[in-house]
C-alpha cells in the first residue's frame, strides 16, 4: 500500500502516465506495476464503477452479462470456488449467497482492503488473499471451480505458468471460466465512439502495453493475445475448453465503461469468455 502513495495521480483519480509505449515486459515488472497502480487506482475505479459491480453480485463484463443470467459456473452450492482478480470481491459475495464456499484472491492490497470493507457492510464474510495468480497459495487439487471477471489475466506476461497454476488447483471434473479482453479490441483505439473504429495496430501485434510515469517507472502493464495463443494456452494447461463466449450489448443498458459502449458493442466484440474444465 505505502508504495502507491508515490504515483501521481491525474485529476480523474486514477494513476497519471508520464509515457506509454509498446515492449517487452515480464512477470516480475508487470506484477509490480499493476499492483501499484490498482492500490492507486482502486478509490478511483470503485467509484466508478462501482455502482455496476454491486456489492454483492457477479458482472462478467462491460456488456452487462451477469453470471445469474449466463450459469457458465453451473451449480456452485456447496463447491469449492477460488475467484481470481476478485478486486472488491462484488462477485465473491454474489458466490457466497448461492451457497459456495469461496476464497476471494487479488495481487491489489488496496482493491482487498476495499473487499474487507464491504465483507462488513454487507454482512457477506469471505476470505481475502493477497497473491499473484502465477504462484497461487492453494493446495493441489483443492478447488471445484476458478473463476476470474477480467481479473488478473490480461496483466500477466506468462500466461501459460498462470494456467497451469489454475489447472493444479483444480480438482478432476472441475471447472474454469475467465473473461478476458476481446483480442479484436487490441489494434483499435482505446474509444467507445464507433467513428473510431479503425484499426490502428496490428492484431499480431503481442507487444505488451506499458505506461511509465513521470519519472519513467513503470506503473502499468497489459498482455495482448490472439484468440488462437487462449485457446493454446488453455489446451496447453491440461484444460479441455468447451466454449468461447463473446457477449452481445445487453439490450436497454446504457453505461459506457472505458471503450466499451452501446454504440460500439453494437459492433464489434469487447469481451471473450473462456469456459473450460478439466479432465475427470
Amino acid at each position: 500500500m505505502d508504495s502507491s502513495r508515490s504515483l501521481p495521480l491525474a485529476d480523474d483519480g486514477y494513476p497519471a502516465a508520464g509515457g506509454v509505449a509498446r515492449r517487452p515486459a515480464g512477470d516480475e515488472e508487470s506484477a509490480r506495476a499493476n499492483r501499484r497502480w490498482w492500490d492507486a487506482a482502486a478509490p478511483a475505479y470503485l467509484a466508478e464503477h462501482g455502482p455496476d459491480l454491486g456489492d454483492a453480485d457477479f458482472l462478467w463484463c462491460p456488456e452487462g452479462l451477469r453470471e445469474a443470467d449466463a450459469h457458465l459456473l453451473g451449480d456452485v452450492a456447496g463447491r469449492r470456488v477460488l475467484e481470481i482478480g476478485c478486486g472488491s470481491a462484488p462477485c465473491a459475495r454474489w458466490l457466497r449467497t448461492a451457497g459456495a464456499d469461496v476464497v476471494a484472491l487479488d495481487l491489489s492490497g488496496g482493491m482487498l482492503a476495499r473487499a474487507a470493507e464491504l465483507n462488513r457492510s454487507t454482512g457477506i464474510d469471505v476470505p481475502l488473499l493477497q497473491a499473484d495468480v502465477g504462484h497461487l497459495p492453494i493446495a493441489t487439487a483443492a478447488v471445484d471451480v476458478v473463476c476470474s471477471a477480467f481479473g488478473g489475466l490480461p496483466f500477466v506476461a506468462d500466461v501459460e505458468g498462470a494456467l497451469a497454476e489454475v489447472a493444479r488447483v483444480l480438482r478432476p471434473g472441475g471447472r474454469f471460466v475467465a473473461s478476458v479482453n476481446h483480442p479484436m479490441r487490441w489494434p483499435f483505439p482505446d474509444s467507445p465512439d464507433p467513428e473510431d473504429l479503425r484499426v490502428v495496430s496490428s492484431y499480431f501485434d503481442r507487444t505488451p502495453y506499458v505506461e511509465t510515469d513521470g519519472e519513467g517507472r513503470t506503473v502499468y502493464v497489459e498482455h495482448h493475445r490472439t484468440v488462437g495463443d487462449w485457446v493454446r494456452a488453455v489446451v496447453g494447461a491440461g484444460l479441455v475448453l468447451a466454449d468461447l463466449v463473446e457477449p452481445e450489448w445487453t439490450p436497454g443498458r446504457t453505461q459506457n465503461w472505458g471503450q466499451w459502449s452501446p454504440e460500439r458493442g453494437a459492433l464489434v466484440p469487447g469481451t471473450l469468455i473462456l469456459v473450460c474444465g478439466k479432465p475427470g
